[in-house]
């Protein structure tokens, strides 16, 4: 089985620990991007997957690409173009006091990057399973343009395509609405993967969803699932993940996923003391992906996305650096945190 993803990845610039904005003079540079953090985890669990983008040439982008390749993922097919590498900054919440991101990705490589600068049927040669999120179309119109020649070049091919919907309001920014593009994107997907806001910011299908409230109402969610794929006939299965943030330390953390014959409810894990939770997200993605394609239930493919979500938020920075035994334990019921000799 051959994966693979495509999106921006950034260089990602953090304040140290819970420090606001250069609090100290000091700011932890490592990178990240939601598609890359996707190719990272399932590289982790011993798949072989390649990861596409657009670069420019200088050292902080060899930089990168030989942080992914460290991690076993393929960068071969990464392209070189005029531009400069994104860059997010991040501020950590506590308590309270939320995260916060602030994009600077302007003029990047990608964004710059035009229909045609990518030979499709060239990178999914051999490709079995393709994923994309809703970040990637959302930066620009060209790079819009190049989402939306892979999943049809992908389902041309009959490669499996997942997309997580991920809407992120701060980057609609060039004229269409998320809806307009997402909308048709979402025809050529087998795998949806989002939360509610997702659905209801990129798809413009809306439920009475409160998540304000501390409780989740399930009930809501296979409503919400059902309306998406009721949408969208040629959409195999949505998985949606369900959070409840209690504040920025403390998250009750689960998903479900309905396959049009079935709707599935995770085990949900209460995380306290959040280390880190930009990639649980990418990190649940990974962890579908790979549980889809390893396991013939899907009940047991979705434990094994939320154990490995819910083990993200123990981690510093965008990758998710846990092993496929690390994910398959805690997914089995070892959640003391116990040492191990």
């Amino acid at each position: 089985m051959r994966y693979l993803t495509f999106g921006e990845i950034m260089l990602r610039l953090k304040a140290p620990g819970v420090e606001r904005f250069f609090q100290s003079p000091v700011l932890e540079a490592t990178f990240g991007g939601g598609e890359a953090n996707v190719a990272v985890s399932l590289a982790n669990y011993g798949c072989d997957v390649s990861y596409i983008t657009v670069l420019p040439d200088n050292p902080i982008a060899d930089a990168c690409i030989a942080e992914l390749r460290r991690f076993g993922v393929c960068t071969r097919l990464i392209k070189r173009g005029p531009g400069r590498m994104g860059i997010y900054f991040l501020e950590g919440g506590a308590n309270q006091l939320p995260s916060k991101v602030v994009y600077d990705r302007a003029y990047s490589a990608i964004a710059m990057a035009k229909p045609g600068d990518i030979n499709w049927d060239e990178a999914m040669d051999g490709i079995d399973w393709f994923h994309i999120t809703g970040i990637t179309p959302a930066i620009s119109e060209g790079a819009m343009a190049l989402s939306l020649e892979s999943v049809k070049t992908a389902k041309s091919k009959g490669i499996t395509v997942s997309c997580d919907l991920n809407f992120r309001k701060n980057l609609w920014k060039y004229g269409k609405s998320a809806p307009e593009v997402m909308t048709e994107i979402a025809k050529y997907v087998d795998v949806a993967i989002a939360n509610e806001e997702d659905v209801q910011k990129s798809l413009g299908i809306n439920i009475d969803v409160d998540v304000e409230s501390g409780k989740l109402d399930t009930d809501k969610y296979r409503i919400l699932s059902d309306e998406v794929l009721k949408a969208y006939p040629n959409m195999k299965m949505i998985a949606i993940t369900l959070r409840e943030s209690k504040s920025a330390d403390i998250n009750g953390w689960a998903a479900c996923l309905n396959d049009r014959e079935k709707f599935y409810i995770s085990r949900r894990y209460e995380i306290n003391d959040i280390i880190d939770r930009v990639g649980g997200g990418d990190a649940f993605a990974g962890g579908l992906i790979y549980g889809l394609t390893h396991y013939d239930d899907k009940q047991k493919a979705l434990e094994f996305a939320v154990a490995a979500s819910c083990l993200k938020h123990s981690i510093p920075g965008d990758f998710n650096r846990v092993t496929l035994k690390d994910v398959e334990n805690l997914a089995k019921g070892d959640a003391s945190g116990r040492v191990q000799r």
